[in-house]
């Protein structure tokens, strides 16, 4: 990468004009009007006629999906670049209403399966256009047979557009407008969200502490705001699980990740018994930064006053890098994102706070949006993003209807290729106290994984066994999230983050149930994989783009037993990923105490 980098994105190879783009605005009613064909035919189909009516169902599904995903992918882009983009916003509505219209077309799509008599269903996974689909076939079928009606199905997709989606929606707006007061040299600054929290990594703890109380001063002012979106969301979310006759809540997430309970649960358990390690982690970073205990702000904050930052061009280069050391092909397609300006990355206001990576499966490209200061953080979340976006990549090629993986198998090539660049910075500091930070920074993320994450999950199963009885009022909502933060940093903290459940867009996200045990799983079963790695002997890189491109047709269970030979609702698994984990934090605690000597 010879010439200098770009950090902001291109679009418009993909649909010249951004959100003004006549071409886009032509095939967003292309799709709208393909969905509602498709209906019909769907509608008219024979469920037991000839078997090449639904091969040729399925065909147009194939690519009615793509195409779907295209859009909605062009749309996340707009949206997020220009929070006051108003043309975004009506097509972030659009959106809504035709993914309502998908949903009807989904379900109906596997009533229609689940009516197929068991004569035909054999007939049909003889064909050989469908032998590679039979595993999202028959999940589908399989879920076809706790379905409602399908007008009451239809109805309820209808419904949700403006009394479910709408919310999440409406919290994107409330967020978007939001603004935080900072006071710097003298002079007040006016920040996004986004940029605010960039600032959190100061190494300066009384202006941390300053913005903490700026940002959490901001989260309350609209808590009674964000306490409507919440409750709204999770109750139209119970609403429907009582007409399914679903009791669990975690019935659906954990029907969507394509994983068991059994699984969960035995993960939790092996992270909950080896968490006093990370206690003890906790305890040396508050003696490192003179202080009894970590106030939940000094969490993730530097632990020395001067933070190595890396350029765009810097960052880039490292982590194509270490990409290399590990998979060539991997590295390819790191660099060509960055040279073909597929990463929107510029530190500036009016964008999205967080970062993401969506993919482009009619263009074949991916799009990852971050904000980049240069920090070491920031290197590790712009690999995190290349990974999911290297997921897509080895699928192109893979039929659009078993592309659909679940958010916890998505987090593993995204965490798989953080942790390389992680793993590289520390092998390479050139100093003690250098490989100190680097590995406080990769200690950080188990920390995030094991407490953060874990607290996020106590307090969105609790909040969902509450909701039941009614709306939660914002104080109790508070009071939740600062027990569930007691219990899961081992109440090792001095101070908590009571209004988290509000400035974390994760809880009020309408596609996905349940948005936090999924990282933590992908995290663990990428370090597995990774330690799998270093003992490999054969191709490991074609092993692991194998695994990559079963994700969409397996469950966890059945990928990881294929590909890794373990089961994943033993424990043994779960203690030998956080092993690697403890050995990254005994390395730290050692390093330590030579330097405090």
């Amino acid at each position: 990468m010879a010439q200098k980098l770009q950090p902001t994105w291109d679009l418009d190879v993909i649909f010249p004009g951004q959100s003004s783009s006549e071409e886009f605005q032509h095939f967003v009613n292309e799709v709208s009007k393909e969905i509602e064909v498709l209906t019909e035919k769907v509608n008219h189909l024979n469920v037991n006629g000839p078997v090449e009516d639904w091969e040729e169902i399925l065909e147009n599904l194939e690519t009615v999906t793509k195409k779907s995903r295209e859009m909605g992918a062009f749309i996340s882009c707009l949206s997020a670049q220009n929070v006051t983009d108003k043309q975004a916003d009506i097509y972030v509505a659009k959106r809504a209403q035709i993914a309502a219209a998908s949903s009807a077309l989904t379900k109906i799509v596997d009533q229609k399966l689940g009516a197929i008599t068991e004569a035909n269903w054999e007939l049909l996974l003889e064909r050989e256009a469908i032998k590679p689909l039979q595993f999202i076939l028959e999940e589908r079928r399989e879920r076809a047979r706790e379905q409602l009606s399908k007008n009451e199905e239809i109805l309820i997709s209808d419904l949700a557009v403006d009394g479910y989606h709408a919310w999440n929606q409406m919290y994107g707006t409330i967020v978007g407008n939001m603004k935080i007061e900072i006071e710097e040299d003298g002079e007040t600054q006016s920040y996004s969200v986004g940029q605010a929290s960039n600032k959190l990594s100061t190494p300066d703890r009384k202006q941390r502490e300053y913005i903490f109380r700026q940002i959490s001063d901001a989260w309350k002012a609209n808590e009674d705001l964000f306490g409507q979106t919440l409750n709204h969301l999770a109750g139209f979310r119970l609403e429907t699980y009582k007409h399914y006759q679903w009791d669990n809540v975690l019935k659906e997430p954990l029907a969507i990740n394509r994983m068991q309970e059994e699984t969960l649960n035995t993960m939790w358990e092996a992270i909950v018994k080896h968490k006093p390690l990370f206690v003890e982690y906790l305890a040396q970073k508050a003696s490192l930064l003179n202080l009894d205990k970590l106030s939940i702000f000094d969490v993730n904050a530097p632990i020395q006053s001067k933070v190595e930052k890396k350029s765009y061009d810097e960052g880039a280069s490292f982590i194509v890098d270490q990409f290399r050391s590990f998979s060539p092909q991997m590295a390819d397609f790191a660099q060509m994102a960055f040279e073909k300006r597929w990463i929107e990355a510029e530190d500036r206001p009016g964008k999205r706070p967080g970062g993401f990576c969506t993919s482009f499966p009619l263009s074949e490209q991916t799009r990852i949006f971050m904000t980049y200061s240069g920090t070491p953080s920031n290197i590790a979340t712009l690999a995190h993003e290349l990974g999911h976006g290297y997921h897509q990549h080895v699928m192109n090629k893979v039929n659009g209807l078993n592309q659909g993986y679940a958010m916890n198998v998505a987090e593993t090539a995204s965490t798989f290729a953080e942790m390389i660049v992680a793993d590289a910075s520390v092998k390479t500091a050139k100093t003690d106290e250098e490989k100190l930070t680097l590995l406080e920074d990769k200690v950080s993320r188990s920390v995030a994984f094991f407490m953060n994450i874990h607290a996020r999950f106590l307090f969105e199963k609790q909040f969902y066994e509450e909701r039941k009885q009614g709306m939660v009022s914002t104080e109790r909502l508070n009071e939740l999230m600062i027990e569930a933060q007691k219990e899961a940093y081992c109440e090792s903290l001095s101070e908590y983050d009571p209004h988290f459940w509000a400035s974390k867009l994760h809880f009020h996200i309408t596609g996905v149930p349940f948005y936090n045990f999924p990282y933590t799983f992908g995290y663990l079963f990428s370090q597995g994989i990774y330690a799998y790695a270093k003992d490999y002997e054969g191709d490991f890189e074609e092993k692991y783009n194998a695994l990559l491109r079963d994700t969409g047709r397996m469950t966890v269970e059945e990928l990881a037993q294929k590909h890794l030979q373990v089961d994943l609702t033993q424990p043994d698994f779960w203690e030998n990923a956080i092993g690697i984990c403890k050995q990254d934090v005994q390395e730290f605690l050692e390093l330590a105490k030579k330097l405090e000597k």
